[in-house]
């Protein structure tokens, strides 16, 4: 395969290197686009039923600064000027939980709670109340405090309430059992949430429970931080912050560029000739043929083959017979270009070398007037 076939064939790979890369890219984004619903329960990043980014949306279209923390709250600078979520967490270390509530006695709004929170929310309001596994699905307003404004019912799939006793103070719930609770921790304001259900994807717009939400947050210009730490999704820097399908595309143009290197740079090996080299002129195999003849010494029974095709070739290529003159032969011999020298070898007896060489440009003479 010559150079500039390899070049325009590794030109072509690297096209069609490019085109698949860049369709996976746009498969990639367009599958973020249509991906199924997924993501931790109470998640602002979770679109499934028991997500919060519906939730999150909500309070960002209704004034809010919405913010998701990948730092642990022991590491993440969380002002006192804003509410921080804290909703059916995997964990929350010890270490974590006092960091909470210094935030809150600093001034903060906590939003926290959801399944089996006693452990680690106690550690934060050291009064909450016991949680129960029973819930309620059906809630109402049990005090009126901010936290309630703008809600007469709310609804969720009962997952869990706050019994009697403790020092938070009930505000939403049903028969004594609390779905929201109160507790102000030295400036701040802890919102005890017992069912996280009312305020996720599939219950948002049942009832009053965007109102609800809109309560909890607080006012309008308090931004909103949700604790994404607690689902699992640590803070990503540096290169660890590329995405997977950024790493595919951008290996995928690395190994293109490559190949275009190679197929622009200067191959190994001798340089390819300009010029194709062609298989020596027939007149030279002919003078090799007849230096071949000469040595064998018996020039005149080897010769004679050759003297009579000679003949017959001058013959048919100027009409002359084998009887004509002279005169007549020398002028056609003339005409296709022999010498009275070659015309006297075919003629004749050969005897020397130069007479068999003789014989040989004659026939090449003729076969190359005859092309």
């Amino acid at each position: 395969m010559s150079r500039g076939t390899r070049r325009k064939w590794i030109k072509r790979g690297v096209v069609a290197l490019v085109l698949v890369v860049g369709v996976n890219v746009l498969i990639a984004a367009l599958g973020g686009l249509v991906s199924r619903p997924g993501g931790p329960p109470s998640s602002s990043y979770a679109t499934a039923p028991e997500g919060l980014a519906a939730y999150a949306d909500m309070l960002a279209r209704n004034g809010h600064g919405v913010s998701r923390v990948r730092a642990r709250a022991d590491e993440a600078p969380l002002g006192p000027e804003s509410t921080v979520v804290v909703l059916d967490p995997d964990s929350v270390s010890a270490k974590e939980a006092r960091a909470l509530r210094s935030f809150v006695s600093d001034g903060g709004r906590l939003v926290a709670g959801g399944r089996s929170p006693e452990e680690w929310l106690r550690r934060v309001v050291p009064g909450a109340p016991a949680w129960e596994r029973r819930g309620v699905t059906r809630a109402r307003v049990l005090a009126p405090a901010p936290e309630s404004a703008g809600v007469r019912a709310a609804r969720g799939a009962g997952r869990g309430a706050f019994g009697e006793g403790g020092d938070a103070l009930p505000v939403i719930g049903r028969r004594g059992r609390g779905v929201v609770a109160v507790a102000a921790v030295g400036r701040g304001r802890v919102v005890l949430v017992a069912d996280a259900s009312p305020l996720q994807n599939r219950h948002l717009a049942t009832a009053d429970n965007a109102a609800l939400g809109l309560a909890l947050a607080g006012g309008p210009d308090r931004p909103v931080a949700f604790l994404e730490s607690v689902h699992g999704f640590g803070e990503a820097t540096g290169i660890e912050a590329i995405p997977l399908r950024w790493w595919l595309a951008i290996g995928g143009l690395a190994l293109a560029g490559l190949l275009f290197m190679v197929a622009r740079g200067r191959r190994l090996g001798p340089a390819e000739e300009r010029v194709r080299r062609l298989p020596p002129p027939r007149s030279a195999y002919v003078s090799a043929v007849a230096g071949a003849i000469a040595r064998t010494k018996r020039r005149a029974e080897a010769v004679a083959p050759v003297q009579a095709a000679v003949r017959s070739s001058l013959e048919r290529r100027t009409g002359v017979s084998r009887d004509a003159s002279e005169e007549r032969l020398r002028r056609a011999a003339e005409r296709v270009g022999l010498s009275e020298t070659e015309l006297r070898s075919v003629q004749g007896r050969v005897d020397t070398d130069e007479e068999v060489m003789a014989v040989g440009r004659a026939l090449a003479r003729l076969n190359g007037a005859g092309r």
